[in-house]
């Protein structure tokens, strides 16, 4: 059952949703208030505001859970094509007015474009380190000569002050469960990269990273082009 979705259908069609819990691997579940996938362009942070400025030419927005960054986009005049696995979402962007929608995983995706978009921490989605790596390769086919990658993630060395960090794996791998009505989604992998495991990784794979934006929060936005 796409647990995430039905919250989502819930909230789109009535106005409102019952709480969705977020599992995790590391501490206590969280609430995630789904009202947040629905904000408008003033209610976006500086960090989503920056990236959806350098977008250019055909831009692809993953994870685009119901279109919010994407409806920004298209009223920017970018040619803008919004990706989601979830099949609500899908379907609440189109009822919404987002005019290019593919559900579809973007590691089965072959077509080029200039820009892929990864908002809300959506790098995340390729789970693990490693996984990050194997998205770097699969991104040289997906983009255009002068393409870019942008993204936003976060450093989250805080959540092991207190305790050790993961001896076998990279500290930024979590694992989470969506819950919704007392229903239960499948655990999945999400990732966070800290700034130097990022860069370093990145020139590791054949790309250049610039650091665009630091809000001194944890947090950060960063663009990747390939190396010459």
């Amino acid at each position: 059952m796409d647990v995430f979705g039905k919250a989502i259908a819930d909230f789109y069609t009535t106005g409102k949703a019952d709480t969705l819990w977020l599992h995790n691997s590391y501490d206590v579940p969280e609430e995630m208030p789904v009202d947040i996938f629905f904000r408008g362009e003033e209610d976006m942070p500086l960090i989503e505001h920056k990236a959806i400025s350098l977008c250019y030419g055909k831009t692809l927005d993953v994870g685009a859970g119901v279109g919010s960054h994407a409806l920004f986009l298209q009223e920017l005049n970018v040619d803008v094509t919004a990706i989601d696995i979830s099949a609500d979402a899908v379907k609440i962007m189109r009822q919404r007015g987002v005019k290019k929608v593919l559900e579809k995983d973007i590691f089965l995706l072959t077509e080029k474009y200039d820009t892929l978009l990864f908002l809300m921490n959506g790098i995340g989605l390729t789970g693990t380190l490693q996984g990050f790596i194997d998205f770097l390769h699969k991104a040289k086919n997906l983009l255009n000569a002068e393409g870019q990658l942008l993204f936003d993630s976060s450093d989250i060395s805080y959540l092991y002050e207190d305790i050790t960090k993961p001896q076998n794996n990279y500290f930024g791998e979590i694992s989470y469960c969506y819950e919704y009505q007392q229903q239960k989604g499948s655990w999945f992998n999400w990732l966070y990269l800290d700034q130097e495991t990022l860069i370093r990784t990145a020139k590791e794979n054949g790309w250049q990273c610039e650091i665009i934006l630091d809000d001194g929060e944890d947090q950060y936005l960063a663009r990747l082009i390939l190396a010459n």
